[in-house]
């Protein structure tokens, strides 16, 4: 739980650890067309932080936490599991967590500076 009780919590569409990582990141560079997490692809080049990502994030006051898909399920062993096909944005207030955005909504994104725009927009 955060500091304040509420957060934005990103959960990838991927898995933890560095040959996950690796592994990702050549799927991203020899068949991006079948990468099945736009929310690593906005938020993650091939190997850094994208950087108009990286400047909003620290320009915030709300608290972000990220997960990978083996960290989310370990964390939220509960309902909320396997509520949501992934990647998806939670909101977390104290115990609720509410859907903020959608796999869907996400995949529909194209451009880093609109998933910007829209987590504001949220709040």
């Amino acid at each position: 739980m955060t500091k304040n009780n509420k957060a934005v919590i990103f959960v990838y569409n991927a898995n933890s650890g560095t040959s996950n990582g690796i592994l990702d990141s050549a799927h991203k560079l020899f068949s991006p067309k079948t990468y099945n997490c736009n929310l690593c692809d906005l938020t993650y080049g091939l190997l850094s932080e994208n950087r108009k990502w990286k400047a909003f994030r620290k320009e915030t006051d709300m608290e972000f936490v990220f997960l990978h898909k083996d960290e989310y399920q370990k964390n939220f062993k509960s309902k909320f599991e396997s509520l949501y096909e992934l990647p998806v944005i939670l909101f977390q207030d104290n115990y609720e967590l509410s859907l903020l955005m959608s796999s869907k909504e996400l995949n529909e994104i194209e451009e880093v500076e609109v998933l910007i725009e829209k987590v504001k927009s949220r709040f």
